[in-house]
This record gives structure tokens, C-alpha cells and sequence, in this order.
């Protein structure tokens, strides 16, 4: 059963996917916290926090009066991290609950 995530952690997923798929390229500018957060419904502070995440990781950069952009590299580093994170910590549960419902890969594969 999937625990409540904090809204700041979905916003930091949100932006991540569209890092990495594409929506966000490198070189681009990310919306601002303000229009972000009108868009999401959420606390301009809660997306800051999300934006500071990336900022601390290093896949933005901060331009003084201008915005944020996404860095070189951001989505292949992301995307890596992404993977790890599903290998560690998702696929163990789902593959926990594959075994209990009797689901075998080859089924999943019929069904693409």
C-alpha cells in the first residue's frame, strides 16, 4: 500500500519526469515558483522547496532575476537516479505482489 507522500516530493517527481522526458530540455527554463504553484494548487513554498532539491543537486542553475534552468546532463543523471530508486525500493513490492497474484512476466508481456 502506497504511503502519503509529502506535496513537495510529488512536485519534485512531476518536474523530474519532465526533465526527463523532455519538457523541460537542457538549457530551459523552468516556470517559476509562482506560476508553478498557481498551476499545482500549492504553496509557492512548497514548490520552492521542490526547486531548492534540484538546485542542491546540482540539475539547475539559479540566474539572479531571470529564472531557473535546467543544466547539461540533468536528465541522463536523473534518469539513472530514477532507475535505482525503482530497482531499490518499487520493483521488490511489485514484484512481491506479481508473485502473489500468481502474475508471471511473460503475462505482462502478452498483454503489451
Amino acid at each position: 500500500m502506497t504511503q502519503a507522500r509529502p506535496v513537495y516530493l510529488k512536485l519534485r517527481d512531476q518536474i523530474a519526469a519532465g526533465i526527463i522526458e523532455g519538457d523541460y530540455a537542457e538549457g530551459a527554463m523552468l516556470p517559476s515558483v509562482r506560476t508553478l504553484a498557481a498551476e499545482e494548487g500549492a504553496n509557492p513554498l512548497t514548490v520552492a522547496k521542490a526547486y531548492q532539491q534540484f538546485q542542491n543537486d546540482g540539475l539547475v542553475e539559479v540566474r539572479r532575476g531571470v529564472g531557473m534552468y535546467v543544466v547539461k546532463g540533468a536528465a541522463q543523471i536523473l534518469r539513472k537516479r530514477e532507475r535505482e530508486l525503482f530497482i531499490a525500493e518499487e520493483w521488490p513490492e511489485i514484484r512481491a505482489r506479481m508473485e502473489r497474484l500468481g502474475i508471471s512476466p511473460e503475462d505482462l508481456v502478452e498483454r503489451t
